[in-house]
């Protein structure tokens, strides 16, 4: 049987120690959950699945769920950290069977980010069940893009199983221009959306974003008692550098830094809550990088000692309350850069999702000047989500 919690020996003590925030929305029951509204429809079919470490079922993870109530599973699909969540950013995920079941597991992250007719062979019916954090660069999203054009291709219905998005109560961000389309980016939408999976997958389906326009056969079991100004807190982590919901209000935010040659935190045990190089002078904190085995394998900055900001100290209640991508740790970190030449990275448009954020911050724009150009476009997007959205604001 597959375990209820992240079964590495490595990475469950960094997350215990972490403690991530009890679920405070007793009242909201996840789609997977709601077995009765879709449990009939796979009955005699053989399932796919693009699961992982967080598609749980009151604690139990939903392979085992449906392998108790007698569904057959043909294939397990992991996207970016693999099907246990404990695969470092970026990494190579090997196609292997599960060692517990025996089921086939595909790698769809890295070089092959769509299921192959091969590997759907004899799919009759694909499942779509994993915790998103609604930003726009967080592969889960760019996954479910993939599987989507898979299914429509070889004619499989696809479900989605709905879960309430953490930061689903504002949308913010420069909209992605698609000159700068990629894994990390794939939609001309802001950094955060507002959507949870099922919302999202609808406006893909409805803006018709897969290859040649073709559109699949898209069902959605919704997260019944959400709406999007519910504070979620998710029960699992995300990925191992999300380890906490502190974590996961920041990231929006504080990601950007991975296009600078500002370390974000990797190679600690605060990933993305606190922040500095070697080379900063100011701030309130230093720390110094390290490998830890499946959250982050040689980080920038390895052994030096980095100084900048540590955020971890801020009360959950305070970060909720931002609303907004904050752009004042990279403005100045921009300016006191010793050599402005090597602050940005190759990725970091890719990031922004446009060019032109970069170019701002170069000729010294302010921060409220940046953010009244995103306007139009948030306006643009904010009519198009209006169309697809599941729940109330």
């Amino acid at each position: 049987m597959i375990k209820p919690v992240l079964v590495s020996a490595f990475l469950l003590p960094v997350v215990l120690s972490l403690s991530l925030p009890a679920l405070a929305h007793s009242d909201i029951q996840v789609g997977a959950a709601r077995m009765g509204e879709y449990l009939p429809a796979l009955r005699n079919r053989k399932v796919g699945m693009v699961v992982n470490q967080t598609s749980l079922v009151n604690g139990v993870h939903l392979v085992d769920t449906l392998l108790r109530s007698g569904i057959s599973i043909k294939g397990i699909f992991a996207p970016e950290h693999g099907y246990r969540g404990d695969v470092e950013r970026g990494k190579k995920i090997t196609t292997v069977k599960d060692d517990a079941t025996g089921i086939p597991v595909y790698s769809i992250y890295g070089s092959r980010k769509k299921p192959s007719k091969e590997d759907l062979r004899g799919v009759e019916v694909m499942i779509f069940d994993i915790q998103d954090v609604g930003v726009r660069f967080f592969t889960y999203i760019s996954t479910l893009h993939y599987v989507m054009e898979a299914c429509a291709e070889n004619d499989i219905p696809l479900l989605v199983l709905d879960r309430p998005n953490p930061i689903g109560y504002y949308v913010d961000g420069p909209v992605l221009d698609t000159t700068f389309r990629s894994f990390i980016g794939m939609h001309p939408i802001p950094v955060v959306h507002g959507m949870t999976v099922g919302e999202y997958a609808r406006m893909i389906n409805g803006e018709k974003w897969l290859a040649n326009g073709v559109q699949c056969t898209l069902s959605v079991v919704q997260a019944a008692g959400y709406s999007h100004s519910a504070k979620y807190q998710v029960p699992v982590p995300p990925s191992p550098n999300l380890p906490d919901m502190k974590s996961v209000y920041l990231y929006p935010s504080i990601c950007l830094f991975e296009g600078t040659n500002v370390s974000e935190g990797r190679g600690t045990l605060k990933p993305f809550q606190q922040f500095g190089t070697p080379f900063f002078k100011g701030g309130n904190a230093k720390f110094v990088p390290k490998s830890i085995p499946a959250m982050s394998q040689k980080p920038e900055y390895e052994g030096q000692v980095c100084r900048g900001y540590d955020l971890s100290d801020t009360p959950v209640e305070a970060l909720q309350a931002i609303r907004q991508l904050e752009l004042r740790y990279l403005l100045e970190f921009y300016r006191k850069a010793p050599d402005k030449s090597r602050y940005f990275g190759k990725t970091f448009d890719l990031l922004a999702g446009t060019d032109l954020l970069r170019k701002q911050i170069i000729a010294g724009k302010t921060e409220s000047q940046i953010r009244t150009s995103w306007q139009p476009g948030l306006g643009k997007f904010r009519k198009v989500r209006a169309k697809y959205l599941l729940y109330g604001e």
